[in-house]
């Protein structure tokens, strides 16, 4: 969080020292379908342990890919404003939880985690001073709110997200047009944000079977927490109107 902070620190004093730029070749809108892909998310299943330990282990989730859309409006020659959203899911197959036998001995089960997410996040970019009329260079920064669920599945008993907290997070994007067309441009985007949020889970079932052995679920309701902490890239198509 601290690096996302000083990014922000960057931006606003590029956009305090330099000024006005050409806008885009006369066009007010425009409307982007783009591909993503964020490096990492970390899971939390015991966020609220008073263990610092437990509450600190987290199963990672990587090389996560998705699509989104953003549409974007010049307020003035070089300040646009943007509202984009996304369908995201990350999902790994590579854990294990410690589960109770009929028999009150303890046995490692493989379990598949996965999580979905929405987000919905306004943006202000400035374009900078040295873009042209074929390359337009941005940076910028805003906010967005964070709707999604967490899922575990152990055999054939899984998860589901029953209560969920309002998740509010920043961001930070530096940004890339290139225009081979004056109403069409080619995209590329980096985006650095560090989102969090807590979920209320239940099993559907207080016990499952595991190659022929009843286990039991130690809590059949648990708290988790997903944050999402890698850099995103953008890739992207974009119709100027």
């Amino acid at each position: 969080m601290k690096n996302l902070n000083n990014i922000i620190v960057a931006f606003i004093l590029s956009a305090l020292l330099f000024s006005a730029s050409a806008q885009y070749n006369g066009y007010d809108f425009s409307i982007g379908i783009n591909g993503l892909f964020t490096t990492t998310a970390q899971v939390f299943l015991n966020p609220k342990s008073s263990d610092l330990i437990v509450r600190n282990q987290s199963t990672e989730i990587s090389n996560i890919f998705n699509p989104s859309i953003d549409i974007r409006y010049g307020l003035t020659d070089d300040i646009i404003i943007g509202l984009g959203s996304e369908y995201m899911v990350g999902k790994t197959n590579n854990d294990n939880i410690t589960a109770i036998g009929n028999n009150n001995n303890t046995l490692a089960v493989p379990v598949a985690d996965e999580f979905k997410l929405i987000p919905i996040e306004l943006t202000g970019y400035y374009l900078l001073p040295f873009s042209t009329d074929h390359f337009k260079f941005l940076m910028g920064g805003g906010g967005g709110v964070y709707i999604g669920s967490q899922k575990r599945t152990v055999a054939d008993a899984e998860s589901n997200t029953i209560e969920k907290e309002f998740s509010f997070g920043i961001h930070v994007v530096v940004s890339m047009d290139y225009l081979p067309l004056p109403f069409f441009s080619v995209r590329a985007e980096m985006k650095f944000r560090d989102p969090e949020m807590n979920f209320t889970n239940r099993y559907n079932k207080s016990s499952t079977t595991y190659k022929g052995r009843v286990i039991r679920f130690a809590q059949q309701t648990y708290y988790s927490k997903v944050n999402v902490d890698g850099i995103t890239f953008i890739v992207g198509a974009v119709y100027h109107f």
